[in-house]
């Protein structure tokens, strides 16, 4: 049996408002809890509200994406604070037109088609980056991401004429 499989994780870059944001709203719930320990309901009320927004506010901030091709499926989840994984995009090598690097010229055939962007990479400096072309239906993607060298060796055994290096 031919069977394929890699697996990739890719942790994506906190912008550096959320540094504040974070900062703010821990501060605004330490002071919720002085407050709450000193005063009425209402504050205990507004303790949990703002220790709320908090949690949700540093998992939010805090993504990362695991790619998984298992035998001629690209899967890719969204991991949210090292906690919640959700399904965020699946396909198969049949629905995927190319992959190529995201500066390739190859790609500029693609460049005026209606897709929507996908972009699941770690949005970091330097880093190179794929785009896939994905047409799902009656659905265009153009799908960013950084496949490691394992996967992009499955992509070529799967599917050689769809992978551009």
């Amino acid at each position: 049996m031919n069977e394929t499989y890699a697996e990739f994780l890719v942790k994506r870059k906190t912008p550096a408002y959320a540094y504040v944001l974070n900062a703010v709203l821990s501060v605004a719930t330490l002071i919720t809890v002085f407050l709450a320990l000193t005063t009425n309901v209402l504050a205990v009320i507004l303790m949990f509200l703002v220790g709320f927004v908090t949690y949700l506010s540093y998992r939010n901030t805090r993504v990362e994406f695991e790619y998984l091709f298992v035998t001629g499926q690209l899967s890719v989840d969204k991991i949210l604070g090292r906690a919640k994984r959700r399904k965020a995009f699946e396909c198969s090598m049949e629905e995927i037109q190319i992959i190529a690097p995201s500066d390739s010229y190859v790609l500029n055939d693609y460049r005026f088609q209606n897709q929507k962007v996908l972009d699941f990479s770690s949005q970091q400096a330097g880093v190179k980056t794929y785009t896939a072309i994905i047409q799902s239906g009656g659905d265009n993607y153009k799908m960013i991401f950084e496949p490691s060298d394992k996967m992009l060796q499955c992509f070529r055994q799967t599917s050689p004429r769809k992978v551009v290096q």
